[in-house]
């Protein structure tokens, strides 16, 4: 029996069909590394947001041990509150504004313009990474994005700045800074509400109409045991009193 041999076009065909998926793999991989921000629900213009800014690991022989995120200086927040992470210290660093800013009645003249986390260990080791929670608010009503500046330093004390703006149009820069998509204020005026405080918002009323319906279950299950009582009570006074005619006649 002969053995099949395929053509020599189709061999350099296959040869460079696998090198062109190679290249693919190899040019589109960093895009999956970046340090990036996304927010837990959505992030509304107007209100406050809980936003984690993700750091993946894109060394092979050395850990991250430190984040540094600058806040944009052109929309400064008045509030910001860093969630503790496990096995990370963290510091908050203000600095006076050029312009005060309002929140709930009050001329504040200071934000906060760097938020760093250090690791106390050993960091984000290769092939992992860690998400550093922030609540941020309120987020302002004149732009659709806000452009952070983050700072990943290595254990071999590699800096790796992803600083570099999104222009429109081009392609995306080689070490691109993180953004963060803003969305319409609601209409129903609770901006940047999260899925959990819209929750917490219902429960009172969930657990009255569970209440008021549980209520009305139990009256109409009442109601129908005593109409069930009152109709076999009917019928054993039938039957007896015909048995009580039956033995008179």
């Amino acid at each position: 029996m002969k053995a099949i041999k395929g053509s020599p076009k189709a061999s350099r065909l296959a040869v460079a069909g696998a090198a062109a998926a190679s290249a693919v793999l190899v040019l589109s991989s960093p895009a999956f590394a970046h340090v990036t921000v996304q927010p837990e629900g959505e992030a509304a213009k107007g209100g406050y947001a809980v936003v984690d800014f993700k750091v993946p690991n894109e060394r092979d022989d050395a850990s991250t041990t430190k984040l540094e995120v600058h806040l944009p200086a052109d929309h400064p927040l008045a509030s910001v509150m860093p969630q503790p992470v496990d096995g990370w210290t963290v510091q908050v660093t203000k600095s006076k504004l050029a312009k005060p800013l309002t929140l709930h009645g009050e001329q504040i003249d200071e934000a906060v313009t760097k938020v760093t986390w250090t690791a106390a260990g050993k960091g984000i080791e290769p092939g992992y990474f860690q998400k550093f929670p922030l609540s941020v608010g309120r987020l302002p009503e004149g732009t659709d994005q806000l452009v952070f500046k983050a700072l990943q330093t290595y254990s071999d004390n590699e800096v790796v700045r992803w600083i570099e703006p999104q222009k429109e149009g081009q392609e995306e820069p080689e070490s691109p800074a993180p953004v963060l998509e803003l969305t319409p204020a609601s209409a129903s005026g609770h901006n940047g509400s999260t899925a959990e405080d819209a929750s917490a918002a219902s429960a009172p009323e969930e657990t009255a109409a569970g209440t008021s319906t549980g209520g009305s279950d139990t009256t109409a299950r009442v109601l129908g045991v005593v109409g069930i009582l009152a109709g076999a009570a009917g019928v054993t006074y039938g039957v007896l009193a015909g048995r009580r005619r039956s033995t008179e006649a």
